[in-house]
């Protein structure tokens, strides 16, 4: 399957998922996509694959995010129907890998953006480096933290979820912890050995049942335990809350803009890079998100991101960041005052019953 940007080994019970686009830092596209679900589907259904994992090839990265560039390209060359099937299959494989049947073991070694993320914080295990970069950026090319990002990111502690679906921010493996986007950490040189161990074990001795190959699963991971010190949310966290907190997007710059903080500096700084559409699409997508399953919030984010491919905002911010790389992008509002509310509302807007996304 090297010839679509994704191998597939099995290694003793162990069911081995690897990204291989290394020169694009594996980014994914709509044939890994579908290779991915079709070989999940296989070994859901073999009862020699006791587990899986995933991972990236390459030192760099696990998964930089979607191929952004080839969604530009299918908006450029009037192509609807790639968009349309991109995020239609990425998100069915989002939520088939939260409800697969046997574990799957993320293992994080690198880069970990966007689309990275949708194929591994579903799963039961998410194991993060040193080398782990976590984030999820979408605002700063005008789009918003999908592949359920409306799910998993408002159940993070207090408004740390908010905080970096807004601005993007980057993490580092204490806090993917912190956040609970991480369940282990683990040195990157053991991960080759982490590897072997799962490989060589007998999943099959206590039978194949899901929480009986999970506990010798946990038993493994807790061997390869690497404390990753201190999160630096952990410090912020205080701050993060009581701005995040707010009732609306314009309070949260009012009150970064009132406090005065390094963080609050900081911060401010970030969000007048992002889109402000996408900044107030994201704030609804978040509130709203703390109310959904992951079935009823990827199916929301599915009617955002088919009316978002319709805007302005996305291919402007891929055109600055990945096409020209000039990294100053001219979004269609100013800033976040002069978004209109009911132009947000429109995002959420059901589409046509045909086009809903079924899962």
């Amino acid at each position: 399957m090297n010839d679509v940007g994704v191998e597939f080994v099995v290694n003793g019970a162990v069911g081995e998922i690897h990204l291989n686009r290394p020169k694009a830092l594996n980014a994914l596209t709509l044939p890994m996509v579908d290779a991915i679900h079709h070989q999940m589907r296989l070994w859901e259904h073999d009862d020699a694959i006791a587990v899986l994992t995933i991972e990236g090839v390459g030192e760099k990265a696990f998964c930089a995010g979607g191929d952004i560039r080839g969604l530009y390209d299918a908006r450029m060359q009037n192509k609807p129907e790639l968009l349309d099937a991109f995020y239609r299959r990425e998100y069915r494989l989002n939520h088939y890998m939260s409800v697969y049947p046997k574990p799957c073991i993320a293992l994080l070694d690198g880069i970990t953006m966007g689309g990275g993320v949708g194929v591994s914080v579903h799963g039961r295990y998410r194991v993060v480096t040193e080398k782990t970069m976590f984030a999820m950026p979408e605002t700063g090319i005008g789009f918003f933290p999908d592949v359920g990002g409306g799910y998993f990111l408002p159940r993070c502690p207090g408004e740390t979820g908010m905080y970096l679906g807004l601005t993007g921010a980057r993490l580092a493996a204490a806090d993917c912890l912190y956040t609970g986007i991480a369940t282990h950490g683990a040195q990157s040189t053991d991960i080759p050995s982490l590897k072997k161990v799962l490989a060589t074990a007998d999943f099959h001795a206590d039978g194949t049942e899901y929480e009986a190959v999970c506990q010798q699963v946990e038993k493994i991971l807790a061997a390869y335990f690497h404390d990753h010190g201190q999160a630096d949310l952990e410090n912020v966290r205080p701050e993060i809350d009581a701005v995040f907190s707010a009732e609306t997007l314009i309070d949260v710059f009012r009150k970064l803009e009132e406090s005065g903080s390094e963080f609050s500096v900081k911060t401010l700084k970030m969000l007048k890079s992002k889109s402000p559409m996408a900044l107030a699409v994201t704030f609804k997508q978040i509130r709203h998100g703390a109310k959904l399953d992951l079935t009823e919030d990827l199916k929301m984010e599915f009617r955002l991101s088919q009316h978002m491919v319709e805007k302005p905002d996305l291919f402007e911010g891929v055109r600055a960041v990945i096409v020209d790389k000039d990294h100053e992008p001219h979004w269609a509002q100013g800033d976040v005052g002069q978004v209109d509310p009911r132009d947000v509302d429109a995002f959420f807007a059901p589409l046509p019953a045909a086009k809903e996304l079924t899962i």
